[in-house]
């Protein structure tokens, strides 16, 4: 199982890809990253224009009930990934 180091380790690392990821690949990072750092989303989810904001939202809100954990590994996984 990943240890806290592992997972702020492979976060470090994400800020060193080859390339720049795509929009789905870092709204899939932040979703990860999240829901392994902090748990499931609270608080409401954002309205109106803030499209940016309801998108990383809505990612994050996908993993609800997924363990820190399971999220911590499976963000290292997927960092690893994009190497």
């Amino acid at each position: 199982m990943a240890t806290p180091e592992d997972f702020e380790a492979a976060a470090a690392r994400s800020k060193e890809l080859p390339a720049k990821p795509d929009n789905t690949t870092l709204l899939k990072l932040y979703a990860l990253y999240k829901q392994g750092s902090e748990g499931d989303v609270s608080g409401d989810r954002p309205g109106g224009f803030d499209f940016k904001a309801i998108a990383k939202y809505d990612a994050w809100a996908s993993q609800r009930g997924k363990s820190q954990e399971e999220a911590r590994q499976e963000y290292i996984d997927f960092v690893n990934s994009l190497f």
